[in-house]
C-alpha cells in the first residue's frame, strides 16, 4: 500500500515536471509566427535570450530600449511595447518594400 502511494506520488511528480519544463520551453521557443498585411512575421527567442525576427524570411534586427520596449532599425523613433508590435509597425512603415539582404543592425559594418 505504502509502495503504490509513493509510486503514484513519484508518478505524478515526473508528469508535472516534465509538463512544466516542457511549457517554458515552448513559451520560450514560439513568440509569434503570422500573416500582417500579406508579409509572413515570424518571431522566436534563441538559446541566450535573443531575439530572431523575420519579414518574408529576412532578418528584422530589434533592439531592447531602456524602457523595456523594442525598436527596429525600419521604424528607430518610437519604442513599442513587444517584439509583435515593433515587427509590426516595421512592416507598416516598409509598405510594398523588402527588408535588405543582410538585415541591417546598429553597430554592424561590412
Amino acid at each position: 500500500m505504502v509502495v503504490m502511494r509513493r509510486r503514484t506520488a513519484l508518478r505524478t511528480l515526473f508528469a508535472l515536471t516534465v509538463a512544466a519544463v516542457t511549457g517554458a520551453a515552448l513559451s520560450r521557443a514560439a513568440l509569434f509566427d503570422e500573416t500582417y498585411k500579406g508579409r509572413r512575421i515570424q518571431g522566436r527567442r534563441m538559446y541566450g535570450g535573443e531575439l530572431d525576427v523575420r519579414v518574408d524570411g529576412r532578418r528584422l534586427h530589434l533592439m531592447r530600449c531602456a524602457d523595456g520596449g523594442y525598436l527596429s532599425p525600419v521604424d528607430h523613433y518610437r519604442s513599442y511595447p513587444t517584439p509583435l508590435a515593433a515587427t509590426r509597425a516595421a512592416v507598416d512603415e516598409l509598405g510594398p518594400a523588402r527588408l535588405a539582404e543582410g538585415g541591417a543592425a546598429h553597430g554592424v559594418h561590412a
